[in-house]
């Protein structure tokens, strides 16, 4: 019987030939945490008496507050600098960007196992990687160990075909699939994209699908690794790390669902779930106060590139504050060198430090009483923005632009 993507890299990592529901240890070949879960992990650790084996694929990223804005987590974020040099692990201080957009661009290969500190560590499943999030005491055991124990997941066959309209892009894809399946609705599945509309994303693209697929309850979303993840990793100087990794012809899914993007219009996330989806021209119109482009689901270049294309020669709307965070220092110089950035900010927008902004609801743009912010990122639980009492819908990039231009949702196929 043949093999989905999931059971292959699994069964590679724990030397088993394993299947769907097999219980597997497998060593893993990178681990990653951010400040606001590894002070829980380095406690846990010192608290057991842990001595950490695999200091050398283990990563410390400060982003989901960076800066610090308060004592107690510049307290949490030293505690986190002082142990990763103590044991050997890599530690990234704050303005080098997003866990995930890191990962990406330094370490993650095709066949890879990778486990985070962060639910949308499922971001690497774009390059062929099998990645996924796990709790703070799992992610010590694997610091100390280099391996942990997995369910090895059922999967779904996601098949997408079609061409996207123009100011149609992945992430309102993503959330149609989402809208389809529910939030529960892949819980501990693997979720594997194929098709032509597939075949032809890109990278980025591909990111921010693999990275919602937590959103749907799933495990992980895979995406076969080809030319372009060849290519991207040959731009990254890791092109001798490529290497092809695909489901077989006869192997088994519990659920396969087809998608044409061919009539597939802007789709919105409403509050306060992210399966409560609307086409844009059923929330056209809702006024907007605050827009957030960024975030590990799009605040990468082609992101910040499209926003600066519909901004060019425009401008915010008065009562709308836009903030833009690349994710990544890299991608912000290069949003610097090609002026995507001169454009957001003559345009009226704030850009923030590289990071996560305020998608945790932490500092950089917490929402007021009865406000309402259209935002890139990958939740809109209820508080979600450091809020309760404000409201929160999900769009692509160009949607947001849009919005942000006219004061209230707008469908961006005008704008491009």
């Amino acid at each position: 019987m043949g093999k989905t993507i999931a059971e292959k890299i699994l069964s590679e990592k724990s030397g088993k030939d394993a299947y769907a529901g097999d219980i597997v240890i497998a060593k893993v070949d990178r681990i990653a945490l951010q400040d606001g879960t590894a002070p829980l992990a380095i406690r846990q650790v010192e608290k057991l008496g842990l001595e950490v084996k695999a200091a050398k694929i283990t990563h410390f990223f400060v982003d989901h507050a960076a800066p610090s804005p308060r004592k107690e987590l510049s307290n949490d974020q030293k505690l986190i600098k002082e142990f990763a040099e103590k044991v050997g692990a890599e530690f990234n201080k704050p303005g080098e960007g997003i866990i995930h957009q890191l990962m990406v661009e330094r370490y993650v290969n095709p066949g890879d196992l990778i486990v985070g500190a962060d639910s949308h560590t499922c971001t690497y499943g774009a390059l062929g990687a099998f990645s996924t999030g796990m709790g703070s005491t799992d992610i010590a055991i694997a610091m100390a160990l280099g391996k942990n124990w997995f369910r090895v997941p059922e999967s779904f066959r996601i098949v997408v075909e079609g061409e996207f309209q123009k100011g149609v892009f992945a992430k309102d894809l993503i959330l149609w699939i989402i809208g389809e399946l529910g939030v529960d609705g892949a819980t501990y599945k693997a979720l594997e994209f194929h098709g032509e509309t597939i075949d032809k994303l890109d990278i980025d693209s591909r990111l921010t699908m693999a990275n919602m697929a937590i959103e749907c309850g799933a495990k992980a979303g895979l995406f076969k690794s080809d030319e372009v993840t060849r290519k991207f990793l040959i731009e990254r100087g890791r092109g001798e790390r490529f290497r092809e990794i695909k489901p077989d012809e006869d192997a088994e899914y519990e659920k396969e669902m087809y998608f044409d993007v061919s009539d597939l219009t802007p789709i919105v996330a409403k509050p306060h779930q992210v399966d409560n989806t609307a086409r844009i021209e059923e929330v056209e119109g809702t006024k907007v106060d605050q827009v957030f482009v960024g975030t590990c689901t799009n605040g990468r270049l082609s992101d910040l590139e499209v926003v600066a294309r519909i901004l060019k020669g425009r401008t915010v709307h008065k009562d709308v504050r836009l903030l833009v965070a690349p994710a990544s220092r890299e991608v912000y110089m290069k949003a610097l060198e090609k002026g995507y950035i001169q454009e957001i900010i003559k345009a009226g927008g704030v850009v923030l430090p590289p990071g996560c902004g305020p998608c945790v609801g932490i500092h950089l743009g917490i929402l007021a009483d009865g406000e309402v912010c259209l935002s890139t990122q990958n939740r809109n639980f209820k508080g979600r923005m450091g809020n309760p009492n404000a409201e929160i819908y999900l769009s692509s990039p160009a949607t947001a632009a849009a919005s942000a231009i006219e004061g209230k949702i707008a469908d961006p196929r005008k704008y491009l």
